[in-house]
């Protein structure tokens, strides 16, 4: 059988984040979202998301990447949001049956504004 081989990236909250005032919270927010576009349209990103209810949880966020598992931390690690303190990402290798899942073109907002706008 045939496997289809990509990399789920988790999005987890740290404990010892850094407190941000809500201008902060904003920027930050907008500068993840445009790391996450580039990185969709660089071809890297196939998806990603909020993981929703999550407010009280320490998993915030989920992707899926079609490179190898240290590229995918190379990557997933240059987000502001990481960088800054706020997020850690954990990677793990997914496969599946070959043709089993399909990703088709599409658009991530840059910003926050962005998706009011959609």
């Amino acid at each position: 059988m045939d496997f289809d081989r990509y990399t789920i990236a988790l999005l987890l909250l740290r404990a010892d984040a850094p407190r941000l005032t809500e201008e902060e919270e904003a920027e930050l927010q907008d500068a993840h979202m445009a790391h996450l576009a580039d990185l969709h349209d660089a071809g890297y990103l196939l998806a990603s998301g909020p993981v929703l209810g999550a407010d009280d949880r320490e998993l915030r966020g989920f992707s899926i990447l079609n490179v190898d598992l240290e590229r995918a931390s190379q990557l997933k690690e240059q987000d502001p949001a990481v960088r800054r303190g706020r997020f850690r990402i954990e990677v793990f290798p997914w496969i599946l049956p070959a043709g089993l899942v399909t990703f088709s073109a599409g658009h991530l907002p840059r910003s926050m504004a962005a998706t009011r706008e959609s």
